[in-house]
């Protein structure tokens, strides 16, 4: 099991960027830190997930007045 933003995922084996997609996050508005580390774009396609890994990830938000 992966830890995705503190909850358990059944996501071993898939790429950083297939799991954003299959969760519906749009990769280009959203930060990545994998295994306490922040992971930088150009790398989701070529990380794989494994069982243990530590992931979290923070969506930005536009707003103001």
């Amino acid at each position: 099991m992966v830890k995705i933003n503190g909850e358990p995922q059944d996501a071993a084996g898939q790429s950083v960027a297939a799991y954003l997609e299959a969760a519906g996050y749009d990769s280009r508005a959203v930060a990545v830190e994998y295994n306490e580390a922040i992971l930088p774009k150009a790398q989701y396609a070529a990380t794989q997930l494994a069982d243990g890994d530590v992931v979290e990830i923070v969506c930005f938000m536009g707003g103001g007045c």
